[in-house]
């Protein structure tokens, strides 16, 4: 198994990755517009030269797109006393296309991303696991945190 980093030319491919682990959840109300603008964000941040955003991905054995991903970013936000730089990574977009599960992709992909993170100096990394992610996530050290999450939807 080869990881490799994402380049902008597989935006199109890990946007059919999204839209893959998107369906898993119920989602009301679903359409496409939202692929473009997530198609052009990926291109854009995945050619920066010093990227705060990037993939990691392993190509499908037949050589027609990929076959998983994890996406991370670097997120700046105020120091504290467990992270006093207050430099944090997000995960988010882990998905392996069905026909090509249980054989490490995203395992990999993951250990690629946390490498990824601590070569940067990050000391914390943060995700939102589903049922069927969370004892990959586990395995890899992460932990169930105390603060609880809530969204504002603005607009």
């Amino acid at each position: 198994m080869v990881i490799r980093q994402a380049l902008p030319a597989d935006a199109e491919e890990l946007v059919r990755l999204r839209a893959v682990m998107l369906r898993t959840f119920d989602a009301p109300g679903w359409n496409d517009d939202w692929r473009e603008p997530a198609r052009l964000t990926l291109v854009e941040r995945l050619g920066q030269v010093e990227p705060t955003l990037v993939a990691f991905v392993v190509d499908r054995p037949d050589g027609r797109g990929l076959a998983a991903c994890a996406l991370g970013q670097i997120e700046q936000r105020l120091g504290n006393p467990s992270n006093p730089d207050g430099r944090v990574g997000y995960v988010y977009n882990v998905v392996t296309d069905p026909d090509m599960r249980r054989r490490g992709y995203s395992r990999g992909c993951m250990e690629a991303l946390v490498a990824w993170f601590r070569e940067r100096g990050v000391r914390a990394a943060d995700l939102k696991a589903s049922a069927d992610g969370e004892a990959l996530y586990e395995s890899l050290g992460f932990r169930k945190t105390r603060e609880p999450g809530m969204r504002l939807r603005i607009g």
